[in-house]
């Protein structure tokens, strides 16, 4: 795949095979250009599927094995990816959700959140990051999330590994600048199904609006990404508050 780091990405790495963000971004810019889209997920009929899918809109589709709950095995995984040719894009898409509920009186459920959204990340993007650096040039784009701003009581296991990961993409595109590598961080509200009442748009989302909002940054150049953009005024007003205020008005 030729070497083209100032215009729209031809290959892609999707950690999260079948992330619904991750497969809208992936159509996105598979209509502006990208022919090859790597998918990388845990072996199932959803991945194939998925596979498939990108694969009727021209693009050349590989899906690689892969588990972010086995740090050890990410090497394995993903050096052959890039061993195999330059990557334009990463996007680290993969995550759970958890139930708060449950996670709080199953503690192995809530690190298992925690692995999956933060020590998981680490090991792969760590992993990506530096195969970028080696090529010389790509973009890591990490989903994190509005939750990561502040921690809600109904949702802060999630939510606390969503700022870890936040915390750790800032300071590897830190740790990246001026190497020929950025990092993106992208900051969604509640992700949605595209039926989904949106309710307050301020705070909600789409997958497909995500991808929109992906594809502007990277045109941009941005290091941070908001979405819906408002999210970052409302957020900046939530990391302010009070937290006896803060109790009292976000459950």
């Amino acid at each position: 795949m030729p070497k083209d780091a100032s215009g729209p990405p031809r290959s892609l790495l999707v950690l999260g095979g079948t992330s619904a963000i991750g497969l809208a971004t992936a159509r996105r810019l598979i209509a502006r250009g990208a022919r090859l889209v790597h998918l990388a997920g845990r072996p199932s009929p959803a991945l194939e599927k998925a596979a498939g899918e990108l694969t009727a809109l021209g693009a050349e589709v590989r899906t690689v094995p892969f588990d972010a709950l086995d740090p050890e095995s990410h090497q394995a995984s993903l050096g052959p990816v890039f061993a195999a040719g330059d990557v334009d894009l990463v996007l680290l898409a993969f995550g759970i959700a958890g139930d708060q509920a449950r996670d709080e009186s199953r503690p192995l459920d809530a690190v298992r959140v925690a692995q999956t959204n933060y020590t998981g990340a680490v090991g792969a993007g760590l992993l990506c990051g530096a195969a970028l650096q080696e090529q010389g040039h790509g973009t890591l784009v990490v989903l994190s999330s509005a939750a990561g701003v502040r921690a809600r009581r109904a949702d802060f296991i999630y939510g606390s590994s969503k700022a870890g990961l936040d915390a750790f993409a800032q300071g590897l595109g830190d740790a990246l600048y001026g190497t020929g590598v950025r990092v993106m961080v992208v900051r969604p509200g509640t992700v949605l199904d595209p039926g989904t009442p949106r309710g307050d748009a301020r705070l909600t989302t789409t997958p497909g609006q995500v991808a929109a909002a992906i594809e502007l940054g990277l045109r941009r150049g941005s290091e941070t990404v908001w979405v819906p953009g408002g999210l970052r005024l409302v957020m900046s007003a939530v990391r302010g508050l009070p937290r006896p205020l803060f109790r009292r008005l976000v459950v």
